[in-house]
């Protein structure tokens, strides 16, 4: 990391590991008092360091059931067809993430859906026949033994 100091890394550590955490409780885990705390957070969001905050849902609780990785390849790669992928890709709900890659694959999407079923009409609705989109491979997610968002921070 750079331009961070050891107690930025703490900061971002904290705050990575538990975004709810108040300010109080934050400033006191690294050893300041709430109001430098508040400035120091406040301009790592600024500097975009901290891009945000969310709740990390289940999907299985709130019945999405099925995740897949798609690796998808485009007819051209011209950056004008890039682009019309990507913002299909944004209208879709499904699509949690989305990978422009180097190599073989131009892109991998990692999809959502309530079960196969609903799966197979998303794929054959609107990622095959998405603008450009020569071919799509898929594999289904059968267990998750590493979930781990963010980037391994070392202090």
């Amino acid at each position: 990391m750079t331009n961070f100091d050891e107690i930025d890394q703490r900061l971002l550590a904290e705050l990575q590991a538990e975004g709810r955490i108040t300010n109080v409780e934050l400033a006191s885990r690294v050893g300041l008092t709430a109001p430098p705390c508040l400035r120091r957070v406040r301009s790592l969001e600024e500097s975009g360091a901290i891009r945000g905050y969310h709740a990390e849902l289940d999907p299985a609780a709130l019945g999405f059931t099925i995740t897949v990785y798609a690796m998808v390849s485009l007819k051209s790669q011209a950056e004008d067809a890039l682009r019309a992928f990507e913002d299909h890709v944004a209208t879709l709900p499904a699509v949690r993430e989305c990978h422009m890659l180097n190599g073989e694959i131009d892109f991998v999407l990692k999809i959502v859906s309530k079960d196969l079923q609903s799966f197979q009409e998303f794929l054959t609705s609107h990622l095959t026949p998405a603008p450009n989109v020569a071919s799509v491979k898929t594999s289904l997610v059968i267990r998750t033994s590493k979930n781990e968002p963010g980037v391994p921070l070392e202090l």
